[in-house]
């Protein structure tokens, strides 16, 4: 059993997609998917007269930055399926039943994984091994490990992204979509793709610069997702600090050298940082005691008539 195509809707950002966007709406309108969207964000170069000549219906995005292409085009989807893929032609359209059957199975959302070793000539080692940093980072803030959070190519029901309460505005919105399925509790499935090296496009992502915003919305995230995580971080450097300053008092105090007020900075950084982390470990209770009670307020209704 398959998902009905014309229940599924594909949905693709472009920026400056010219070379590409033709034959990947060309190959789904091919697999018979006739609800192809493109939403733009101001390209230059075209694409999205080539966009519509192809057969897609063209949207404009009032604001910059894909994650307010999604967050835009979400608002206009209504169709039960959801089948969302960058348009620089690194993803395959044959993918497509691969990414969407597991919506019938139950699963909320789908996630193409390419960091498989098949996949591994698609990437520089620096992106490679960046991506692979990013993922055990998300595990450590919210508690789950999924492949490939920076994944492009996903797969949603319509409700699963009704559940979904999306602010980023720009790359990080993979980022985002992963972290709201973790707290929504989605049942999320990850399957192996294919994944290519972009033909014709340059890169729009910066190794360093978006690493590093990716990074700290990873660490912004886990304030609501993992809040041991969040604020035990930032007790445990605080009282690191205080152990620091603490061990030069001693030493200097050893040779007979006061030192009064480092003294007080020190016993405050302990304090201060303890009770930050204790903060942690107090919201981390109270999140999982709201967490069991909308578990059982969701098997309540479940089992109404």
């Amino acid at each position: 059993m398959i998902i009905p195509k014309d229940k599924v809707c594909i949905l693709i950002p472009t920026l400056n997609e010219a070379p590409t966007i033709k034959d990947l709406i060309l190959r789904f309108s091919e697999l018979g998917y006739p609800n192809i969207v493109v939403i733009d964000g101001n390209s230059r170069d075209g694409t999205r007269d080539i966009a519509s000549s192809a057969g897609a219906r063209v949207l404009v995005q009032k604001a910059k930055g894909k994650g307010n292409a999604l967050i835009e085009a979400f608002s206009q989807i209504g169709d039960p399926y959801i089948l969302m893929l960058d348009g620089d032609g690194t993803y395959a359209p044959d993918d497509a039943e691969i990414m969407l059957n597991p919506l019938l199975e139950g699963y909320d959302q789908v996630i193409g994984n390419r960091l498989i070793p098949e996949n591994n000539s698609a990437f520089s080692r620096l992106n490679l091994m960046g991506n692979q940093w990013l993922n055990r980072l998300f595990k450590m803030a919210l508690g789950k490990y999924l492949s490939d959070i920076l994944s492009g190519y996903r797969a949603f029901t319509r409700e699963s992204i009704d559940r979904l309460h999306l602010t980023e505005t720009g790359f990080e919105i993979e980022t985002e979509i992963s972290a709201e399925a973790v707290r929504t509790n989605q049942n999320i499935k990850i399957v192996p793709i294919h994944y290519f090296k972009r033909p014709g496009t340059h890169t729009k992502l910066n190794p360093f610069h978006d690493g590093i915003k990716i990074t700290t919305t990873i660490y912004r995230l886990a304030k609501m997702n993992n809040p041991l995580f969040y604020f035990g971080l930032i007790g445990v450097i605080v009282m690191i600090a205080g152990i620091i300053t603490g061990i030069y008092v001693l030493y200097e105090w050893f040779i007979h050298i006061e030192h009064l007020p480092l003294t007080v900075l020190t016993v405050l950084l302990i304090v201060v940082g303890f009770q930050i982390f204790m903060f942690g470990v107090i919201s981390d209770m109270l999140l999982g005691y709201h967490r069991e009670v909308m578990q059982e307020l969701q098997q309540l209704q479940s089992k109404k008539p």
